[in-house]
């Protein structure tokens, strides 16, 4: 039976060349995405900034609410098609969206090394992302053997196909699928498929291609319970990610513990950070996380 660590842990991201988070405070963050920085909101930056002079090449300014909105600007040199960033030997493109972020997640580096190291030195594993995004995880687990990448987001897809290339890595064993995850994954398990490791982003609300609704607290559960069944005594993780929603990382861990009650290894659950540049750096929370892990 799955064991589960009831004290919180934080994976913390500590910035490499691709990101930094260079200040924060008073509900905004100051950023460097490659060689450009920006400014943006950030609602838990309750604090005082150190730096007092943020120099960014571009600011979003939010709506009226917090569910979204809000827009960009831009100083007239940056690069409208964006530009190049790395991670390890993963290069993709960086470019500001309507959505307030720069088409990729910085914050989840720490959980691309974890899942890494959950695979070991193995070339012949079967992992799959969902809710993929651009490709980044996608990619990063590539090392490892065959990647199934689900993304409900046509565009996503294609920007996650063009970062392959990007990256010298068009002749991965990925496979690109535009679809709705939690219909995927339900027929992964008629299939009778199994996977060694799954990752999944679930969005708090979002739409499939053929207009399906999502919304995360009426949807989790059953996408879990799914996940768990193309898992096997042999698989060694799930790691599930949660933005912007009033929910503690405890309620994930309780559903995952009920969830893998008849696996072995160990539930654990926390928050992700990024840590800001220089001495004495503080942690800027950025999401909740649970994840199961299984050495075998």
């Amino acid at each position: 039976m799955a064991s589960l660590r009831s004290d919180p842990i934080v994976m913390v991201g500590e910035g490499w060349d691709g990101y930094h988070l260079l200040d924060s405070g008073h509900g905004r963050k100051y950023e460097s995405f490659g060689a450009h920085k920006f400014i943006r909101p950030e609602p838990q930056a309750m604090w005082s900034p150190r730096i007092d002079d943020w120099d960014a090449k571009s600011e979003f300014q939010p709506g009226s609410d917090e569910d979204g909105g809000g827009r960009w600007t831009h100083a007239p040199d940056l690069p409208e098609d964006g530009w190049p960033v790395s991670w390890n030997e993963v290069t993709f493109t960086a470019q500001p969206t309507p959505f307030r972020h720069l088409a990729y997640f910085p914050d989840m580096a720490p959980v691309w090394d974890w899942m890494r190291e959950q695979l070991d030195e193995r070339e012949d594993a079967e992992t799959l992302n969902l809710f993929g995004y651009t490709g980044v995880g996608s990619l990063a687990l590539s090392r490892h053997g065959r990647v199934t990448h689900v993304d409900a987001s046509k565009k996503s897809v294609a920007q996650a196909r063009e970062n392959a290339a990007l990256s010298g890595m068009e002749d991965k064993p990925i496979r690109w699928l535009v679809d709705d995850a939690a219909k995927f994954v339900a027929r992964e398990v008629r299939r009778e498929r199994r996977y060694d490791g799954i990752i999944l982003d679930p969005p708090k609300f979002g739409r499939g291609p053929k207009n399906e609704t999502w919304r995360l607290e009426e949807g989790l559960p059953e996408l879990i319970r799914d996940c768990r069944q193309l898992l096997d005594n042999d698989s060694r993780f799930l790691f599930l990610t949660v933005y912007a929603v009033r929910m503690s990382s405890l309620a994930l861990a309780g559903l995952m513990e009920e969830v893998f009650a008849d696996l072995p290894g160990t539930i654990e659950h926390g928050d992700l950070a990024v840590r800001e540049a220089g001495e004495g750096g503080r942690l800027l929370p950025t999401a909740i996380f649970a994840r199961w892990s299984n050495p075998v």
